[in-house]
């Protein structure tokens, strides 16, 4: 990602005079850290486009294009699917690419804090089991604040829904807990796995992992037509949820919604 930067603003002369203003989609792979197959889909797909063609057929970028490319990639670590992305930067107005910058940078800062309070949680952890020091229940837990989530699906859902939802986890015990992470995770494995393979995602295999989704879900709430597949939106939508899908494999949030709408629609009323 610095490289990209650096390169956006070279201004070292080149051969004869001026400065540097095209990079090769080779080069542009080499300073970004992507492939150029990665450059050539965000060009189909009208994310990125070269600003020209050299001798040979090689794609162009100039230093818009690296900037554009930076933005692209720092949404991207930030959980952010291509089509959202798209969105976001469809605006290149000067004044709005500095403002998402801004706000870019202040995520960045938000997410290396929360990283940071985790590392020292662990770290703590670390030095307690090697000392043999007993941690306190509540300092195991510190860097974690769910507070927020909890605040939002009460808004959503109200108190009553969440409460409910709230003691069925609770009774589920430890043991019921850790089975339900462990099925969670079968989930998602399975179904990047049946989306590399390419598998429709109104395959019988698809869908059965879809099934047992449902299942979990039902654990909690049991939803119908309408708000299975408006679950299946908000995990497309709220970047917290993509971000927990696609760790699997990019781009799992969008295939598990459509794959949840094709469920919903054939078994739930």
């Amino acid at each position: 990602m610095e490289a990209i930067v650096q390169a956006a603003s070279d201004r070292t002369p080149l051969r004869g005079g001026g400065r540097r203003d095209a990079w090769t989609i080779g080069e542009v792979a080499r300073l970004a850290g992507v492939t150029t197959r990665t450059l050539r889909h965000y060009d189909a797909v009208g994310l990125l486009r070269p600003t020209g063609v050299a001798a040979g057929g090689r794609r162009l970028y100039g230093r818009t294009e690296l900037l554009h490319l930076q933005q692209v990639l720092v949404l991207r670590e930030l959980g952010v699917d291509l089509a959202t992305v798209a969105e976001i930067l469809a605006d290149g107005d000067d004044v709005v690419r500095r403002r998402r910058l801004r706000e870019h940078h202040a995520r960045l800062l938000a997410e290396r804090d929360r990283f940071d309070r985790l590392a020292r949680t662990v770290e703590s952890t670390l030095r307690s089991l090697e000392g043999g020091i007993e941690m306190a229940a509540k300092d195991l837990y510190a860097g974690f604040d769910n507070s927020q989530y909890d605040a939002e699906a009460r808004e959503r859902w109200g108190d009553e829904a969440v409460d409910r939802s709230n003691a069925s986890w609770e009774s589920l015990g430890k043991e019921g807990r850790a089975a339900f992470g462990e099925e969670s995770t079968a989930i998602g494995r399975g179904l990047a796995e049946r989306m590399a393979e390419g598998a429709d995602v109104a395959d019988p295999r698809v869908q059965a992992l879809v099934a047992r989704h449902h299942r979990q879900i039902a654990t909690f709430w049991t939803p119908d037509r309408e708000a299975y597949i408006g679950l299946g939106q908000m995990y497309v939508d709220d970047e917290r949820f993509t971000a927990t899908y696609d760790a699997f494999a990019p781009g799992l949030a969008p295939y598990l919604r459509d794959a949840m709408r094709v469920f919903a629609e054939s078994h739930l009323e």
